[in-house]
């Protein structure tokens, strides 16, 4: 855990849209773009190694959500064709106050960590979570979407690691995506959670229906 003092007033900043990470998660990724690749070589020579990950407002890329979530560099691997593996562990949320403009090939801002002390907390608890319920209706929703898991693993999870680990993984849209992301606890997270696959399997059953008239 990095103490709230210690994080920084700036970030390098990686836009991709429909990933998600969140505190204490776990997001691994594959870095070949150029600009990409000199931000992590920049990222590992820093103490914190830490990147802010940000959802694009729209496909050109050039607008960002205000809000993203910072990870740690936390494993590496350089391929013998210099690209990297990389893994980010969610730290934080954070919001951007400001771009930076500068010589850097990638993005850079400012931010504010205020508002996101609970994420450098210990892990969050959902009174209101109904498991059996929950797992229910993951399960048609993984059915329509032919996802597959171990089963026995989530009714053994913790309430944030199945909440979180299933938001980041679950093929939503990016502003689903960050809707999540953005959920203030994780009781409105998991509300938010099974709106968006209650809206599927609703949508799917609708489309059925048409075809069937």
């Amino acid at each position: 855990m990095i103490p709230r003092a210690d994080l920084p007033e700036t970030l390098p900043i990686f836009p991709l849209p429909g990933a998600l990470l969140l505190p204490r998660g776990r997001l691994p990724l594959h870095v070949f773009e150029p600009r990409y690749l000199a931000m992590i070589e920049d990222v590992l020579k820093t103490p914190g190694r830490l990147i802010g990950m940000v959802q694009p407002m729209d496909d050109s890329g050039e607008r960002l959500h205000t809000i993203g979530s910072a990870g740690r560099v936390t494993t590496f691997t350089e391929t013998s064709d210099h690209r990297y593996m990389i893994t980010l562990t969610g730290v934080s949320r954070f919001r951007i106050t400001g771009m930076i403009e500068g010589f850097t090939p990638y993005l850079r801002a400012n931010v504010s960590w205020d508002g996101f002390e609970r994420d450098l907390g210990n892990a969050e608890h959902d009174r209101g979570f109904r498991r059996e319920e929950f797992l229910d209706l993951l399960a048609r929703y993984f059915d329509l979407t032919e996802l597959r898991t171990d089963w026995d693993s989530l009714k053994d999870a913790d309430d944030e690691l199945l909440i979180n680990s299933l938001s980041m993984l679950c093929p939503f849209s990016p502003e689903d995506k960050q809707a999540l992301l953005e959920a203030p606890s994780l009781t409105t997270r998991r509300e938010t959670l099974v709106t968006l696959m209650q809206f599927e399997l609703a949508s799917k059953r609708a489309g059925t229906e048409d075809k069937l008239q």
